[in-house]
């Protein structure tokens, strides 16, 4: 049997996207991970003495998976993620 991974929720939010819980569903079976499990490759910087700040949204990763979570989806899952989370940056939290 060919497993159906599906997108069910991210509740992060602006400042901090990268602070939600991402619920996913397997087979039919809501797999909850771990808050704080996604990570930004985005990021902020700033010139001329703090003057001038940018940021830079990036995809998504997801640094921590469900125990038990099957390795084969792990890439799948990633997929998932960026195409129904807005892709944010690693600045919220400054």
């Amino acid at each position: 049997m060919e497993n159906k991974l599906e997108f069910v929720s991210y509740d992060g939010e602006y400042p901090n996207l990268c602070s939600g819980i991402l619920i996913l569903r397997l087979n039919g079976e809501d797999i909850v991970f771990p808050k704080y499990s996604l990570s930004s490759g985005g990021g902020v910087w700033f010139e001329n003495d703090y003057k001038e700040e940018h940021v830079e949204d990036g995809e998504w990763s997801i640094k921590e998976f469900p125990e038990n979570f099957p390795v084969s989806l792990c890439q799948q899952a990633t997929d998932l993620v960026n195409d129904n989370v807005p892709h944010g940056c690693c600045g919220g939290c400054l």
